[in-house]
Formats: structure tokens, C-alpha cells, sequence
């Protein structure tokens, strides 16, 4: 079968023939239709990722969507190694499939993978968002954070405040249900201009940032409000006075989309692709076919912004 192939820790992939995967106990054969790039699939691909490096050769890529011998469409976001998602198919632990809605695209299905995921259950699950809420995205550019900031309105919240660098196309979330944008480059006093923006007291923060940004947003929380830290792009560590916390009893709370029970996971994907399939929620796309995965990954690599690349065997 045709596959991207790793052959060196840091190399760029490329496509040649890979043997066909053996069935083992525990995992299932699925023949891929999309499988979406992320910056993880870069980090594991240097042997430098917390889970170890891959084994040479191997299959890049993290998930992806398929379809079973028996037709059943699947996400999935697991593979038995040395398969990877970027192939013609691959192997996936039998635990880890989860169904895909009738009526959303293959590639906008695989977009909407770990980086669905991560909007809808940092929202859904860590944040508890109610309805009525006002929210917060930092980072609000960023893959996570477009689809943030359509999953939160879609959960009912009542005010969604998306912030980010001027210039990365952050007006053109206000068509994609942010009530209000902060440019976090364009102000001296940006807690003043998230609470501006919120039009008082932020509910629930979901922050792909930290930093700078997250101090601030920290400073304007509501009473009980819920800040989710979902990465770290403007910096790793912040001071964070203990006042700060206890007067509002602020929850500081961590996510990872490993973490989530597949239960959840599975409830939470096809409500996700639900959604995407009446046209709720919008996701860009660059599909390109697999053959052009080292331009793909050069560009992932420079970490560019834009559509979600998706590699279509």
C-alpha cells in the first residue's frame, strides 16, 4: 500500500510502498478516506514527543477517518504501530472508533478530529459551560480556537469573545459567532479590553495561550469562573498572585483530549460532526492528496495559520 513514511527522527516523510498491516487481537483493519495534519504529528516525528520516538520505519500521522470491512464510516485517533493514519490503511485498536455522523464530508470529518475534540469537550467537560455564559478564547486563530469560538454559541453561551494577534484573520470570526474580537498585540491594558469586550465579568476561558494573556483574562473572571488551559503559545509560565485565585475561587484547570473517557469521546464526536453536517459549525480545509505530504509538512512546520490540511490517500 502507499503510505508516508518516516525512515529518520526529524525527516519529512515521504510517500512510498509500506507493507499492508496484519490483523492482530484487539485492533481492526480500516481503509482511511482523510487523515487531517497536526503540529503533534511534527513533535512525534522528531523522537522527541513524551511517549518516545517512533519506530523506523513507520506510518506518520495521529488519526484519521475510515471505513471498516463492514461499511461502518469511523473517526479514529489511535493506530497500532507502525501503522499511521497517512496511508491507504492502516490498524486501529478496536476501543478506539468512534462513529461519524451521516452527512458530513470525509475531510471536514478528519478536521474536525483532535481539534473538535478539544473545543467541544474543553468547553463541554472541564469547563461545564451553562447556558448563558459569557466566554473567552485565547488563541482564538488558532485550529482549536475557530471551532472554540462556533462551540461555545452552539452550547449556549451567551457573549463569545474571541482574542488573538491583529492580522491572522480574527475580524472573521465575528461571522462565525464571536460577538466581540480583542487584539491582544494592540493594547496596553488588555484586561480592560477583554472585560470591554465581555461587557463585564468573563465566565469560562478556554486559553491556547497562557502568558501574558492568561494573567489578564485571570483578572477579569467571574466569580467561580472556570479558566481551561489548553496550550501554551505565548509563554510556559506565568506569576499568578494566591489573592488572585481565592477572592473570585477561580478554577485553573488543565485539558488534553487524551485524557477524556472514549464514552465521552464518542458522544461528544458525533454530536460535534452532527452539527457540521447541518452547517452549525464551519471548518476550513486544505485537502491535498497524500503524495504531497512533504509540502504539507513543511507548511505545518511553519506553523502558517489557515485552513486544516487534510491528506486524502
Amino acid at each position: 500500500m502507499r503510505a508516508a513514511v518516516l525512515r529518520e527522527h526529524g525527516a519529512t516523510p515521504r510517500v512510498e510502498e509500506f507493507a499492508d498491516p496484519d490483523p492482530v487481537p484487539g485492533a481492526v483493519p480500516v481503509d482511511v478516506l482523510a487523515a487531517a495534519l497536526h503540529h503533534v504529528d511534527l513533535h512525534k516525528a522528531t523522537g522527541t514527543f513524551y511517549t518516545g520516538p517512533p519506530p523506523l520505519p513507520s506510518v506518520v500521522g495521529t488519526d484519521g477517518v475510515g471505513r471498516l470491512a463492514d461499511g461502518r464510516r469511523v473517526y479514529f485517533d489511535a493506530t497500532v504501530t507502525p501503522h499511521g493514519s497517512m496511508a491507504e490503511r492502516t490498524l486501529v485498536p478496536s476501543d478506539a472508533l468512534l462513529d461519524v455522523a451521516e452527512g458530513v464530508d470525509d475531510a471536514v470529518a478528519a478536521a474536525l478530529g483532535n481539534t473538535g475534540l478539544a473545543a467541544w469537550l474543553s468547553l463541554a467537560w472541564r469547563a461545564e459551560l451553562q447556558r448563558g455564559e459569557t466566554v473567552l478564547v485565547l488563541g482564538a486563530t488558532g485550529a482549536v480556537g475557530r471551532v472554540a469560538v462556533q462551540v461555545a454559541k452552539t452550547l449556549g453561551a451567551e457573549r463569545v469573545v474571541a482574542a488573538d494577534r491583529a492580522g491572522q484573520g480574527l475580524s472573521h470570526l465575528l461571522e462565525r459567532g464571536a460577538d466581540a474580537i480583542v487584539e491582544i498585540d494592540a493594547t496596553d491594558d488588555l484586561a480592560a479590553a477583554f472585560r470591554e469586550a465581555a461587557g463585564g465579568d468573563v465566565d469560562v476561558t478556554i486559553d491556547m495561550l497562557w502568558g501574558a494573556p492568561a494573567f489578564a483574562a485571570m483578572s477579569v473572571a467571574a466569580h467561580r469562573g472556570r479558566h481551561v488551559e489548553v496550550g501554551n503559545m505565548a509563554g510556559e509560565t506565568i506569576t499568578l498572585p494566591a489573592p488572585l485565585i481565592r477572592s473570585k475561587s477561580l478554577d485553573v484547570r488543565g485539558f488534553s483530549v487524551a485524557h477524556p473517557p472514549t464514552e465521552l469521546k464518542g458522544d461528544a464526536y458525533l454530536r460535534l460532526t452532527e452539527h457540521a453536517a447541518n452547517g452549525d459549525i464551519t471548518v476550513d480545509v486544505d485537502r491535498r492528496p497524500l503524495d504531497d505530504v512533504a509540502a504539507a509538512w513543511e507548511r505545518q512546520r511553519q506553523a502558517a495559520g489557515g485552513a486544516k490540511m487534510v491528506l486524502v490517500p
